[in-house]
């Protein structure tokens, strides 16, 4: 996604007078509303109580302003939890709470709060009528959609699941989702590149990141400049770099998978795919500094 140069912070004002900085997108205040949360500190002609809320389509895109036309911003996947601050027509405003991130949604495909049981840890899975792989297909889910399974099938290949049944072959429970990183993003290549994508159906660079990082239970921030300053540990120089390390350049994100190739959602390839780190990082030359920092996550 963008760096922070495409999304300045801005002076946020305090009951006081007195101003700090707040990053527009995770701090929840508007024009006319804030979280009552910050009630106190900074000021609003209102504030909200949060309504919390569950992602009950597959994945649904969050935009920056309330119209289809808008620029997605990020995305709810299936089972995540979202807190409405405001309801405007078809559209509600807040934040996802695994990364605070604001944005606008469509009402509609919020629904009341549920524990997930599972999450697809496959690039995509079926929900089918019957448990046959010749039943009618219901809907599709995305890697990282989280969804409430129950019994096994007789013939053990699939869960029931919302009306319907999933293979098992394509998920994980929760928390016990196999594999590295790497070893998930590897599973990714070839998906479409998105703005704002973040599931198994669309990616961008630090979706990429977040997506496999959270299957394995570990929260990233949203956006590329979020994980280069706060996720992982920053590699000496020199450091030989390893499987799953991150590669942050201007406004861009990807991982190794090994000690010379790069995977990442990017635009050049419109995809996820695997290139020479030494070839991703000629198409920033014309930065001052191609190559903006080197981190290792620890699992």
């Amino acid at each position: 996604m963008a760096d922070k140069e495409a999304y300045p912070k801005r002076a946020i004002y305090s009951l006081t007078g007195h101003s700090i900085e707040g990053d527009k997108r995770t701090t929840p205040i508007r024009g006319d509303l804030a979280d009552i949360k910050l009630a106190g500190k900074l000021f609003a002609p209102h504030y909200a109580v949060p309504m919390l809320r569950t992602g009950i389509a597959p994945v649904t895109e969050i935009h920056a302003e309330p119209h289809l036309s808008s620029m997605p911003v990020s995305a709810l996947m299936h089972g995540e939890e979202f807190a409405v601050l405001d309801v405007a027509g078809e559209w509600a405003w807040g934040f996802c709470l695994h990364d605070d991130y604001l944005g606008y949604l469509r009402f509609a495909d919020l629904g009341e709060d549920f524990t997930a049981t599972h999450v697809v840890s496959a690039p995509a899975t079926l929900l089918v009528a019957q448990p046959s792989i010749k039943a009618p297909v219901l809907a599709r889910y995305p890697m990282g959609a989280q969804i409430v399974c129950g019994e096994p099938s007789e013939c053990g290949k699939y869960l029931a699941c919302e009306n319907g049944w999933v293979p098992t072959a394509h998920l994980s429970e929760i928390g016990k989702v196999a594999g590295s990183p790497a070893d998930l993003a590897e599973k990714l290549v070839g998906v479409p590149y998105s703005w704002g994508g973040r599931s198994g159906d669309a990616l961008d660079c630090s979706g990429l990141v977040q997506l496999v990082f959270g299957l394995k239970g570990i929260k990233a921030p949203r956006d590329a400049d979020m994980q280069q300053a706060s996720f992982g540990e920053h590699l000496p120089e020199g450091e030989a770099l390893q499987r799953g390390d991150l590669i942050f350049f201007p406004g861009h994100v990807g991982m190794m998978v090994d000690g010379e190739n790069l995977i990442h959602a990017n635009g050049a390839a419109m995809a996820v795919s695997i290139e020479p780190l030494e070839a991703a990082a000629a198409r920033f030359d014309k930065h001052e500094v191609p190559v903006l920092a080197r981190k290792r996550v620890g699992l």
